[in-house]
């Protein structure tokens, strides 16, 4: 079984770790909207994603460590991890066909908004009134990028919700296997498991790239091999609610991506939408900080 490696303190190192993981994110949603255009399945494109990822993660982990790295500690949670992550792809990816990458984007900035209201019943935390009103008025701010009452609204922003739900569940789960699973088990079952419940539904209608596709369709894979991993190996170099924040640079980046590769610009909507959703989630953040600071704190002696 694959060991969980110790924790380090690198926190300058982990911070710019995890804004490559962004950039490795932002590369992902970027290959698969240029794949998709371009005339593959959704299907296919998540598949070449994880199968990927997994020759990836093989590759780095298998000879280190053998058959240990494909046996997991805990395989209900880590399939059903892998599950979720694989639901969030495919809804993800579908909806990056018909929606701006900035909108898919910033949609998922709400990540952090499910998980708050995910915790309580899942992993028992408590969340107090200040935090809730922070995950109504992120709420009001996906409303504000979907613009159900305007001409702008397209049903696929529905699948970028389903999209949300399941990525959410997936970082839940995540939290409940942090100290029990090595990264080496969890990127080869997530990436595998995913490759491998996909194959029936491609095979059949194998569409291969052409000229500069090739580009996106060999290295997508490695996209997510080297985000996920930067994302794991930062979390152990920092902590959580110092990293927290960076992945909010991904709309930036996301915004240039629109721009440079397929010729869309951010709306205002998608903007202001967005700084309502960023604002919420750093909120959000800063009270988890403060409540577990709080936590920690020892108590003084009294004489």
């Amino acid at each position: 079984m694959s060991e969980a490696q110790p924790r380090e303190n690198r926190t300058g190192a982990g911070v710019l770790l995890m804004a490559l993981a962004v950039v490795g994110f932002t590369c992902i949603d970027s290959s698969a909207k240029w794949l998709i255009l371009g005339g593959l399945p959704a299907l296919q494109v998540v598949f070449v994603r994880y199968f990927g990822h997994f020759l990836v993660a093989v590759a780095l982990y298998g000879a280190r460590e053998g058959r240990g790295a494909f046996v997991s500690n805990a395989p209900a949670r880590q399939l059903l991890r892998s599950l979720f992550l694989l639901g969030s792809t495919v809804l993800n990816f579908t909806a990056l066909q018909y929606l701006p990458i900035t909108v898919t984007t910033t949609i998922m900035f709400a990540s952090p908004i499910v998980i708050t209201l995910l915790a309580i019943p899942i992993l028992g935390e408590t969340v107090g009134l200040r935090r809730i009103i922070a995950v109504c008025t992120g709420f009001v701010g996906v409303l504000v990028v979907m613009q159900p009452w305007g001409v702008a609204f397209h049903p696929a922003m529905f699948l970028n919700l389903g999209a949300l739900t399941f990525a959410s569940l997936y970082f839940v789960m995540t939290r409940l296997l942090a100290g029990v699973e090595g990264n080496a088990t969890q990127q080869i079952w997530s990436s595998g498991f995913a490759a491998a419940a996909l194959v029936p539904f491609v095979m059949g209608g194998w569409i291969w790239p052409e000229g500069v596709d090739w580009i996106a369709f060999l290295l997508i894979g490695a996209f997510g091999a080297g985000g996920h991993i930067a994302a794991t190996t930062a979390h152990r170099w920092a902590d959580a609610s110092i990293l927290a924040p960076v992945i909010y640079i991904q709309i930036f980046l996301a915004a240039l991506a629109g721009v440079l590769l397929f010729d869309t610009w951010p709306t205002v909507w998608t903007l202001g939408g967005g700084a309502i959703i960023i604002g919420s989630g750093l909120y959000i953040w800063q009270r988890e900080r403060a409540v577990r600071g709080r936590v920690r704190r020892p108590v003084p002696h009294t004489r």
